[in-house]
């Protein structure tokens, strides 16, 4: 398929918003959450192909989609979807380099870099994990998601016992409440599943560094497999002081943007967990970049998911196409509707506790668009 069929005729982005039911509400570092919100991105190509690509919500959905329509897109449309390098510095330059709406803008290039891969691997009838130079292969996963948040300990046990079930040999847990109340949540779930499951914790900025001096120390004995963010993403010194409580390792990356970023975080030593978002943190352009610089520090990748199926599917991909994958996660919040409605299946968790790639080409997933309609953005707080 020639350059011009794959020039760049629209990009439109769609925010897209559902309450949380009560019942399925869950509590973590950053308040209870009330509502899911994400932003789907479409390019059109002269030839009729079409890219879908998420860009995270920002929790501001309206404001991130409004970016892309009315700023980038000027700046894509036009381009040839192949050109994935020279599109991505064209928004990069104009846009996040200088007087540019910062993190949002990240967030909104990300999600049209997503879409022009998937038109490429539509384009040369490839899956996505292929045109990136991978395999398909099988990668560990853990339950994450909004999920396993602040409840009483045995609830919380009832909650994580049946993904294990299913196969999951990693379960990660929401702390960020108290200390006294996060270790007796990991004791009982440690308690419960075994020395054989991986626990993971993430507090979502909920800890000061008195909290974590009083709580890693405990984790370590609970044989935590890392804390997440348990300070604000810029707070290094912080996070500098945090490494010297306890050998358990400390996670970042989800608020960290673009290589430039992460480079400060690498080079620190301090965070050895790096978990950029591939509808954060660049797409998958800027991420591969990421990937391929902590690949000389030896320093594992294990991305944050975002809120939908297109996502989930492309971060799969991604794991298969880079020499440090670590984790995929996998998404058990209750009725998600962006996992299972507005997108075809993205992944399917095996009694290995693994996915595989999707096999179609590009990112492999159907988008409903009816959905999209059904389900305008919603205003208001996401957490409360």
């Amino acid at each position: 398929m020639g350059e011009s069929s794959l020039r760049i005729v629209d990009v439109k982005a769609y925010p897209t918003s559902f309450p949380v039911d009560p019942k399925n509400s869950v509590t973590l570092g950053v308040g209870r959450a009330v509502k899911r919100d994400a932003v789907i991105v479409k390019v059109t190509t002269q030839s009729g192909l079409v890219g879908w690509g998420e860009a995270h919500h920002g929790r501001a959905p309206g404001s991130v989609a409004h970016l892309i329509d009315n700023t980038l897109r000027g700046l894509v449309v036009g381009q040839d979807a192949h050109d994935v390098v020279g599109v991505w510095w064209r928004m990069y330059e104009k846009q996040l380099a200088s007087h540019g709406m910062g993190a949002g803008a990240s967030l909104a290039i990300s999600g049209i870099d997503q879409a022009l891969w998937d038109i490429r691997g539509k384009a040369l009838g490839v899956p996505l994990y292929q045109l990136l130079g991978g395999r398909s292969r099988r990668v560990p996963a853990y339950a994450g998601g909004v999920s396993l948040g602040y409840q009483d300990p045995q609830a919380l046990v009832a909650e994580a016992q049946p993904h294990v079930a299913a196969g999951y040999r990693a379960v990660k847990l929401r702390v960020g409440d108290t200390p006294a109340r996060d270790i007796a949540r990991v004791e009982a779930v440690r308690r419960a599943l075994g020395e054989d499951i991986v626990i993971l914790v993430d507090a979502n900025i909920g800890y000061t560094v008195k909290d974590a001096r009083r709580a890693m120390p405990a984790f370590e004995d609970l044989g935590v497999g890392w804390l997440e963010e348990p300070f604000p993403p810029h707070d290094h010194a912080s996070y500098a002081q945090a490494s010297t409580f306890a050998s358990v390792p400390l996670a970042a990356g989800e608020n960290h943007y673009t290589r430039f970023e992460f480079h400060r975080v690498i080079e620190d030593r301090v965070i050895t967990i790096l978990q950029p978002d591939l509808s954060k943190s660049g797409g998958i352009t800027e991420c591969l970049r990421i990937a391929h610089m902590a690949s000389g520090w030896k320093l594992p990748i294990n991305p944050h998911s975002s809120m939908t199926g297109i996502n989930m599917a492309v971060s799969i991909h991604f794991l298969c196409a880079i020499d440090n994958p670590g984790y995929f996660e996998g998404d058990v919040s209750k009725d998600n509707r962006f996992r299972d409605e507005l997108v075809s299946t993205p992944y399917t968790v095996g009694s290995d506790g693994c996915v595989a790639p999707l096999e179609g080409p590009g990112i492999g997933v159907e988008v409903d668009e009816a959905f999209l309609a059904k389900h305008p953005v919603i205003q208001g707080l996401a957490y409360v």
